[in-house]
Formats: C-alpha cells, sequence, structure tokens
C-alpha cells in the first residue's frame, strides 16, 4: 500500500475506534456523545473570517454544519496518521508498535487544549469550561484512545503483509 494510502488508512481506523470507544462509553456509563456539530460549525464560520467565538453553542447554527463537522473529525484523523509516520518512520507502518501512536495520541491533545477549546470559547485548556480539569482530564483520554487506535489500526492493516512473508 502506499504511504498516502496507508496514512488515510491508519487515520480513517484510529477515529473510527475512537468513535466505537465514545459510543461504548456512552452506552455503558452515559457520558454524552462528542457533538461534531460544534466543530462543523466552528470550520464553517472560518471562510467567513471568524476563528474565535465567544461560544460556539451560542453562535448561529450554519446548514450543513454536522457534515462538515464530522468529515472535519475524520479529516484531522487522517492528519494526526500522517504526523504519526512523519515521526515514526514508513517502516513504523509494517511492524507497528505502541509506543509511538500513543507517544502522538497524547501529544495530539494539544489540538484542543490550545486552539480548538479557546478558539470556540472554552478558553484555553478549557479554564472557562464548567469543569476544567475534568474536561482536560477527558481529552487526555480521548487523544490517548486515539493513539491505541492508531496502533491498532496500523497493525490490521499490516497483518496482511506479516503474514505473506
Amino acid at each position: 500500500m502506499s504511504y498516502f494510502l496507508t496514512c488515510i488508512a491508519i487515520g480513517i481506523g484510529a477515529t473510527a475506534f475512537l468513535d466505537l470507544w465514545s459510543w461504548a462509553r456512552n452506552r455503558v456509563a452515559g457520558v454524552p456523545l462528542p457533538d461534531y456539530r460544534l466543530v462543523g460549525r466552528w470550520f464553517a464560520y472560518m471562510p467567513r473570517g471568524r476563528f474565535c467565538h465567544p461560544s460556539i453553542t451560542a453562535t448561529k447554527p450554519v446548514a450543513g454544519e454536522a457534515l462538515v463537522g464530522w468529515v472535519a473529525h475524520y479529516a484531522i484523523g487522517i492528519l494526526f496518521a500522517f504526523g504519526l509516520l512523519a515521526f515514526a518512520g514508513e517502516g513504523w507502518a509494517r511492524q507497528p508498535t505502541l509506543g509511538p501512536a500513543l507517544l502522538i495520541g497524547i501529544a495530539t491533545v494539544a489540538a484542543p487544549l490550545l486552539l480548538m477549546q479557546p478558539a470556540m470559547g472554552a478558553g484555553l485548556a478549557a479554564r472557562r469550561s464548567p469543569r476544567p480539569w475534568a474536561a482536560r482530564a477527558r481529552s487526555l483520554v480521548t487523544h490517548a484512545v486515539f493513539g491505541a487506535g492508531l496502533y491498532l489500526a496500523a497493525l490490521a492493516i499490516s497483518l496482511p503483509t506479516q503474514s505473506g512473508n
């Protein structure tokens, strides 16, 4: 598989694993599912020149924001997979190990803490949210799960290659 397709497959697989984990957490513990409409709303306002919002939930909804949010969610997962392979090397995808995937997954928590949450009105590292430390912990766990998903997705696509050797 080409480098490009490998990154796409790993990113989609890891993001799908994260979504499965979110769904299971919702069913077992009643934790609300992520609302990607809000991510879509944030992205939809960018071409209009609006990058920051006092409160994304109070910002007027945009047609198609759910679709935009889901596409952004998977596109970001793919971009992070490209980052993983840039960091760990192309050979990692042929013989994946948990360490680099988990490290990159955890490092990606910087995106919501330092970019998305402030731009969407929650403040730096969710400091304006009702329970900032709970939001930070949830973000960290979510991104660690994404890191595990990077590893599992790479392992899944590498198995046919490994069994063919």
